[in-house]
């Protein structure tokens, strides 16, 4: 496993695909679900035209290369595809790290990331806004604002 403290290339990944064009829609939720706790690294769905002009969606899942087996047999029992692919994947993530940043409604998580130890992007945690945002009533994108302009004080 990787220490995604430091900035580091994953070589033994696998993108898996397929093309859905039968499939009521309301499963995807259910599947990603799933496929995320199988331990995949992503899941997302990318609406599409299919053959004959019909509206379909393309699963795509990136895990690693030892997983692979166990998301194709998930793909198959839960989805309507008759067939997929997968190919390696190399991907680059970024060195990252977690501080705290005071808000008017306490502590919220901020996800920064560094490339070549440089900070290129930081983002609020959405999870700790989201559950500010209710307990307090306050609207989601004034927490969002209120983390971001914190961030950039303190930092």
């Amino acid at each position: 496993m990787f220490d995604h403290r430091k900035e580091h290339t994953d070589e033994g990944m696998i993108l898996l695909q397929a093309n859905l064009d039968d499939m009521n829609p309301e499963l995807c939720p259910h599947i990603s679900d799933k496929l995320f706790r199988l331990g995949a690294n992503d899941v997302y769905w990318i609406p599409i035209v299919m053959k004959k002009g019909r509206p379909g969606l393309m699963l795509n899942v990136l895990v690693d290369r030892s997983l692979l087996d166990t998301v194709k047999e998930t793909v198959f029992r839960e989805t309507t595809t008759l067939g997929l692919r997968y190919f390696p994947v190399t991907c680059h993530r970024l060195a990252r790290k977690v501080v705290q940043v005071p808000t008017p409604w306490g502590q919220v998580s901020v996800k920064i990331g560094y490339y070549q130890g440089e900070e290129v992007q930081f983002a609020p945690e959405f999870q700790d806004c989201e559950r500010i945002a209710l307990e307090h009533g306050v609207p989601l994108k004034q927490v969002y604002d209120a983390v971001r302009a914190a961030y950039l004080r303190q930092s």
